[in-house]
């Protein structure tokens, strides 16, 4: 595939959003740039600061050409969501690979025997509402019966500090091991709260699979100095969110 294009040009910003995630970031503009370009942005020794834990999607061009169309703003809603799509798509079957497996052994329609591999029992998925939900369909594409439960953080009216204000899950989610769907990440605050309760419920933080597409370095950071053991895949690590993702995506922008 020819090198792509990215168009990151962005206005300042610091806002919360309705799931309570202060948003900041600068002009910045990129053009003409080389999925190798990309890809070296993701080398393991930069990501050695970060801890094991954090995992990126292979920057092939099918994923550089996918980041892409997501950031230009000429993109089309329609288009958008189609593109999202497919990266969800990719970044949750990642994901899943993260889940721990079992050997098994089947019978196959020839009475032969295949030794393969089954998921452990107890998995589901958790969204941060609204944004996490946009993650939820290309799960269940997966995992046809998976449970998924949802978080809803807000910012503070007054201190402007993310706070659960909603949180719904299966009831033996201490058991499970647990996606939890979240495609922005800017500073990190929602998703520190958000784990938070997943804790208080009793989900051990090695058992937290948190599933992103896109991921600040000061965000992670934040998450993984605050949960080393809680496990971090996304699409890339960029100075510059496109915070506009929720709202485009479920067409309020």
């Amino acid at each position: 595939m020819a090198d792509s294009t990215i168009i990151t040009t962005e206005n300042h910003v610091e806002s919360s959003d309705s799931n309570g995630e202060t948003h900041s970031g600068s002009i910045t503009s990129v053009s003409n740039t080389s999925a190798v370009m990309i890809a070296s942005l993701k080398a393991p020794e930069i990501l050695e600061e970060y801890g094991p834990n954090l995992k990126l999607l292979d920057c092939n061009s099918q994923v550089a050409e996918l980041l892409t169309i997501i950031r230009d703003k000429n993109t089309t809603r329609s288009d958008f969501k189609f593109y999202a799509d497919r990266l969800i798509r990719l970044v949750i079957e990642e994901s899943l690979n993260q889940l721990p497996y079992s050997d098994c052994r089947v019978e196959t329609p020839t009475g032969a025997t295949y030794d393969g591999l089954k998921y452990q029992a107890g998995n589901c998925g958790v969204s941060i509402i609204r944004s996490g939900e946009a993650m939820e369909q290309g799960l269940r594409d997966c995992c046809r019966s998976i449970r998924i439960g949802k978080i809803l953080v807000e910012s503070d009216a007054d201190t402007h500090e993310a706070r659960v204000v909603y949180a719904r899950f299966p009831d033996d989610i201490a058991s499970r091991q647990v996606l939890l769907m979240y495609p922005i990440m800017s500073t990190g605050n929602t998703v520190l709260q958000a784990v938070n309760v997943l804790k208080e419920h009793g989900v051990p933080e090695s058992c937290i699979i948190l599933s992103n597409l896109f991921c600040t370095p000061i965000a992670a950071k934040t998450v993984v100095g605050a949960f080393p053991k809680l496990k971090i895949l996304t699409s890339e690590l960029h100075p510059v969110a496109p915070n506009h993702f929720g709202q485009k995506y479920f067409g309020t922008d």
